[in-house]
C-alpha cells in the first residue's frame, strides 16, 4: 500500500475549519483531484479500474498536520537534540503530522546562508515527510539584513529572534528593530521568543547563589511577568517597524492578554502555544529525584491556572496555532547535565508525535471543536507560513497529505511505544482517545494500521510564500 497511484478514500467524515461532510476523496499521483459526497454518482465512478480504495467508514478524513515549530538535530546547552531529521519526521508521520517547519540557525559571526546550507545538509535525503525552514537570526549586521531579502526570494519567509539567552541567541531591541524593519519591507514574518533574558539571568544567578538548584526553580526564575513584558515590548517594536509579528510558545496568561489587546487593535500580531502548556504544569517541574528535569523548556511550564486562559485564547483566535517546539533531549546523559544546577539542563521537550492526538483529546474534553482542531493544527499553520493551498487542506489541487483518523480508539502515551528518539515521554501514562490509522504524504501511504511503510528521503523541501493573514 505504499506506492503512489490512483487512490479513493471512501466513506469518511471530511473535516475542515468551515465544514464537516461525508465525502470521498480522489487522489491521483501526489495530489488530491476531487472531493465528492459519498454515494454520489461522481464518487461511485472513481472506484472502477485499478483504483486503490481506503475504507474510512467511521473515521475522520483530515489534512495532514503541520507542525510549524520543531528543532531536529538542534545544538543547545553543550549537546544536541536527540531526534535526527530521519527519526523526527518518521515520528511526526506516526502522529499524523505530514509537514514540519524546522529552524536553521545562524551562528554569531556566520551568515544566514551558512546556517541554512547546514540545515539543508542535515535534512536532505532522509526525511519521511515534507519539511521547510525558518531561519534563526543571531547576528544582525548589514550583511545579514541583505541576506534576509535573498532568503525570502528563495521561500524562507520567516525569521526567528530571541529576547532570551544572552550570549547565545539574544538580540537587543535595536537589532530586533532593524531586522523587523527589513522583514516589513519583504513581507516576511518575524517570530519572537519573548522573555526578558537579561532580567532572567539575574534571577538565575540569585537563585543558584541561594542554593536553589533543583529543576523547579527553572520555572520560578522565568517569571510570567518577564514573558508578558517581553511580549509587550516585541509588539511595540513591531508597531514601530510596521512589521508582522508571531510570538512563539506562549505560556502565560499575562502574555495572552498582551496579544489579545494587540489583535483587538487590528495589528498583524499572532500567537502560538504548545501542548505542554495546555496539558502540563509546574507540578511536573517539581517531580522528585530530578524527574522535573524532563519538563524543563522555555518558556517554562506555568501553574495550572494559566491553562484556562490558553484554551480560551485558542477558541477566540487570540492564539492562532498550536505547534510543539519539539526539541527532545534524553533524560539519561542529556537532561542529567543539569544535576546540581538547573540552568545547565538542556531546554526542550519531545512532542511532535503527540500533538494531533492531544488536541483531539481537547475536542473530546470540550475545550475546542473538531473544526477548530483542524484549523489550529493544519489550516492556519499552512496559511500563516505560506504553505496554502498546497498544504493544510483537503481540496482539489492540494498535496495528498491526508490522515484517516480513528476518533474512538483509546491508547496510552508512553515512551515504551512512541517513535521519537528520546528515552522518556512528557505525557507518560496519559490516556487519550483517537489516533491516526492511515497517513498519506503526497499520495503515498507512510503509516498503515500500526505499521510504518514510508522511507527516508520521501520527504521534500518546500519553499514557502509569505503569510496569508497580513492586513
Amino acid at each position: 500500500m505504499s506506492d503512489t497511484g490512483r487512490t479513493v478514500i471512501r466513506g469518511g467524515l471530511v473535516i475542515s475549519p468551515t465544514e464537516e461532510i461525508r465525502a470521498d476523496v480522489l487522489v491521483e499521483g501526489e495530489r488530491i483531484t476531487a472531493v465528492a459526497a459519498t454515494g454520489s454518482t461522481a464518487a461511485e465512478s472513481w472506484t472502477s479500474g485499478d483504483a486503490r480504495v481506503i475504507d474510512a467508514t467511521g473515521h475522520y478524513v483530515i489534512p495532514g498536520g503541520i507542525d510549524a515549530h520543531t528543532h531536529m538535530e538542534f545544538p543547545f546547552g553543550g549537546t544536541q537534540s536527540s531526534d535526527t531529521f530521519e527519526t523526527g519526521t518518521r515520528a511526526a508521520a506516526w502522529g499524523g503530522t505530514t509537514t514540519i517547519i524546522d529552524f536553521a540557525v545562524q551562528s554569531v559571526g556566520s551568515s544566514l546562508r551558512e546556517g541554512l546550507d547546514t540545515w539543508h545538509a542535515k535534512a536532505d535525503g532522509v526525511c519521511a515527510v515534507d519539511y521547510a525552514f525558518h531561519t534563526i537570526v543571531s547576528d544582525v549586521t548589514d550583511d545579514t539584513l541583505k541576506e534576509m531579502d535573498a532568503l525570502v526570494g528563495e521561500g524562507v519567509t520567516s525569521f526567528k529572534m530571541f529576547m532570551a539567552y544572552p550570549g547565545v541567541f539574544y538580540s537587543d531591541d535595536g537589532k530586533i528593530l532593524r531586522a523587523m524593519q527589513r522583514a516589513a519591507d519583504t513581507g516576511a514574518l518575524t517570530m519572537m521568543h519573548a522573555e526578558n533574558g537579561i532580567a532572567i539571568d539575574v534571577l538565575v544567578e540569585q537563585a543558584l547563589a541561594a542554593g536553589k538548584t533543583d529543576p523547579r526553580y527553572h520555572g520560578e526564575v522565568r517569571r510570567a511577568l518577564l514573558e508578558s513584558e517581553a511580549t509587550h515590548r516585541a509588539i511595540q517594536l513591531a508597531r514601530v517597524a510596521g512589521a508582522p509579528l508571531y510570538v512563539v510558545h506562549v505560556s502565560a496568561s499575562e502574555a495572552v492578554a498582551e496579544l489579545a489587546q494587540a489583535r483587538d487593535m487590528g495589528l498583524n500580531v499572532f500567537g502560538e502555544t504548545c501542548p505542554q502548556y495546555l496539558f502540563l504544569s509546574v507540578d511536573n517541574l517539581a517531580e522528585p529525584d530530578f524527574g522535573g528535569a524532563k519538563y524543563v523548556c522555555s518558556t517554562p511550564l506555568r501553574p495550572v491556572e494559566h491553562q484556562a486562559a490558553l484554551w480560551r485564547a485558542l477558541r477566540t483566535d487570540d492564539l492562532s496555532v498550536v505547534s510543539t517546539d519539539h526539541c527532545p533531549f534524553c533524560f539519561s546523559g542529556q537532561k542529567e547535565l543539569g544535576r546540581g544546577n538547573f540552568a545547565k539542563i538542556p531546554n526542550g521537550l519531545p512532542g511532535v508525535e503527540n500533538r494531533m492526538d492531544l488536541l483531539h483529546q481537547a475536542v473530546v474534553d470540550g475545550h475546542i471543536s473538531r473544526r477548530r482542531w483542524i484549523e489550529i493544527a493544519c489550516a492556519t499553520p499552512a496559511r500563516m507560513f505560506g504553505l496554502h493551498p498546497r498544504k493544510g487542506t483537503i481540496a482539489p489541487g492540494a498535496d495528498a497529505d491526508i490522515v484517516v483518523y480513528d476518533p474512538q480508539t483509546p491508547h496510552t502515551i508512553s515512551a515504551a511505544t512512541h517513535h521519537m528518539n528520546v528515552d522518556y515521554s512528557a505525557y507518560e501514562g496519559r490516556r487519550v482517545t483517537g489516533r491516526p490509522r492511515t497517513v498519506l504524504s503526497r499520495g503515498r501511504v507512510v503509516i498503515d494500521d500500526d505499521a510504518y511503510v514510508g522511507s527516508p528521503g520521501h520527504g521534500r523541501y518546500i519553499a514557502r510564500s509569505t503569510c496569508d493573514y497580513l492586513i
